[in-house]
């Protein structure tokens, strides 16, 4: 059981800060799930830093498009 702890332990300390503040809340002691709860932490981290990575690009690729001044500089022209 001890063993089994210290295996534990070892695998958090070894884990990247934001993972690790995760689970070590958990306090979990059966190694497989500690894995097991790593891994879908990780996933979800990715897919999290994923999705603002393509909104921040998105925003980038529509700033300055559509600016609210152009309509009425083109009315000023006509009249």
């Amino acid at each position: 059981m001890e063993a089994e702890l210290d295996k534990c332990v070892k695998f958090e300390n070894g884990l990247r800060p934001d993972i690790k503040q995760l689970i070590s809340f958990s306090e979990i002691r059966d190694f497989p799930t500690l894995v097991n709860k790593s891994r879908i932490c990780d996933k979800d981290s990715r897919a999290k830093a994923n999705y603002y990575k393509e909104v921040n690009e998105k925003r980038g690729k529509d700033f300055g498009k559509g600016k609210p001044y152009d309509k009425r500089e083109k009315k000023a022209d006509e009249g």
